[in-house]
């Protein structure tokens, strides 16, 4: 008896299965998270490390509004604020309830996913309804409520002052692991490969998550919500599945930043322009390409710590010289400039564009351009 022939769907998704290692991307990926790996053991500074852990955790944070803005089609100006969430609530955890522990430490996390996901579904079951602009405004009053109430509530949040949380064991400033294979095994090195890992697994989730029947329903509400009603599926609650996993992994990694800077106050973690570099990296990257959010990461954290630097550069180069010198203090115009060229050469984004270009190529020899 032969066995059934499988449907459409199932025959795209095991040829999709079969040559998932053939994909080039696959090997770009490898070797962008090897450098990332290698890269503060071959150049062993503070600040080539700093930069590097921050790409990966803002990159991840961009992706996981990716999967809202991209993959779902709801456009949310309040996601730093689980950010935010994470960061205080590992930075309490640390600071509140005695003396640091990995005890702790999971607890800070545990809590921060546990309330974060109750109010991602308490503002998608009241908003959600709300379409559009609305919705966007919404979200942007409750982010500018946490903010507030950071703010106020000074006896447990430090206020503007913030939190300067002492980490545990081997994530401790005075922690001295040692050499291996003449590494020394520093508190912070350990912390960046720690959280590092944290962000590829996320990654990976998140990856599993779009790509998965769930995520394809999500996509199918994306691009026509009524005709996804009419087969049936029940959009308001794949949409606040979606918000709410995507606030999970934002609400990690702020318990991540948190780690790795060991400061929170209200702007660093709760603050407006935290999600407005957020947009402006999903639109550098590509919107709905989910890998985009490192290009868009790194090319403004990367200008954000380089182009300062003109100044300096330009003194040592040509001493004594007024006009460079002036010329040198307008990074932030280089900055805007860079950003306009981006957006006019690439307006899917970086990765968007490419992928875009990829495939109107020939599929075969003597087909036209798809």
């Amino acid at each position: 008896m032969t066995p059934p022939a499988p449907t459409p769907v199932a025959a795209q998704r095991l040829e999709r299965r079969r040559r998932r290692w053939q994909d080039p991307t696959l090997f770009l990926r490898a070797g962008v998270l090897l450098a990332f790996a290698l890269a503060p053991l071959v150049v062993p500074t503070f600040q080539v490390t700093d930069l590097l852990l921050k790409i990966a955790l803002f990159a991840t944070l961009v992706a996981s509004y990716d999967v809202v803005i991209g993959y779902t089609g709801i456009v949310s100006f309040g996601h730093a604020m689980f950010f935010g969430f994470g960061a205080y609530a590992v930075a309490l955890s640390l600071g509140k309830w005695g003396a640091p522990t990995y005890g702790h430490l999971l607890a800070g996390f545990g809590a921060g996913i546990v309330f974060s996901a109750a109010v991602a579904g308490l503002i998608g079951a009241f908003s959600l309804r709300v379409k559009a602009l609305f919705f966007a405004m919404i979200t942007l009053a409750f982010a500018e409520f946490a903010l507030i109430l950071a703010v106020q509530l000074s006896q447990v949040t430090g206020g503007e002052d913030g939190l300067s949380p002492k980490l545990p064991g081997v994530f401790a400033v005075g922690f001295d692991g040692g050499r291996w294979l003449g590494i020394p095994l520093t508190a912070r090195l350990i912390t960046y490969y720690a959280l590092l890992a944290a962000c590829v697994a996320l990654f990976l989730g998140m990856s599993r998550f779009v790509h998965s029947p769930l995520g394809r329903a999500l996509q199918a509400i994306r691009d026509n919500e009524l005709r996804a009603e009419a087969l049936g599926y029940r959009t308001f609650v794949f949409q606040i599945v979606s918000s709410s996993f995507a606030s999970v992994v934002a609400t990690v990694l702020g318990g991540c930043y948190a780690m790795w800077v060991r400061y929170v106050n209200p702007e660093s973690t709760l603050g407006i322009p935290i999600m407005l570099d957020v947009l402006l990296m999903v639109i550098i990257g590509g919107i709905g390409t989910l890998y985009g959010g490192i290009i868009g990461a790194a090319f403004l954290l990367a200008a954000r710590t380089l182009l300062p630097d003109l100044r300096a550069l330009s003194a040592s180069l040509f001493p004594g010289s007024e006009i460079l010198a002036r010329v040198s203090e307008r990074w932030l115009l280089y900055f805007g400039i860079l950003f306009i060229l981006v957006v006019f050469f690439f307006p899917k984004g970086v990765l968007g564009t490419i992928r875009a270009s990829l495939s109107r190529r020939p599929t075969g020899p003597g087909l036209p351009k798809g």
